[in-house]
């Protein structure tokens, strides 16, 4: 999800995090209040800064989550999606995929658009 959009879905966003925690989840970061903000990571050459929905430990396994509802910019989440896969892979973490009911095409369309097909979102 984009930073603009992070206020308007902050309810799904909080629920995203209660089903993490209830699957086991520790030392979750997320950003919004009440929470750690996770790491973010600018973009050389310009002021974009990259931050992940939810950062959390399982089994001292280091997973970034992203929440994926429809989008105005779907382009700017490719983007994200992509450079968050990427530093999972970089890092052997794991890059994960939070959907909901009415969302769940928009999701595989925007996987298979970046050629993430591999990855299977979690359905909330």
């Amino acid at each position: 999800m984009i930073k603009t959009e992070k206020l308007e879905n902050k309810e799904f966003l909080e629920k995203s995090i209660h089903h993490l925690e209830a699957t086991g989840f520790e030392s979750i970061k997320a950003d919004i209040e009440g929470y750690e903000t996770p790491k973010s990571y600018a973009k050389i050459g310009s002021d974009i800064k990259i931050t992940p929905d939810i950062v959390a430990l399982k089994n001292g396994m280091k997973y970034f989550f992203e929440i994926s509802l429809k989008s105005e910019k779907p382009l700017l989440l490719k983007s994200k999606w992509l450079f968050l896969d990427a530093l999972s892979r970089l890092k052997s973490n794991r890059f994960r995929i939070i959907t909901t009911k009415g969302h769940y095409k928009f999701t595989e369309n925007m996987l298979e658009d970046i050629n993430l097909t591999n990855k299977s979102p979690i359905r909330i």
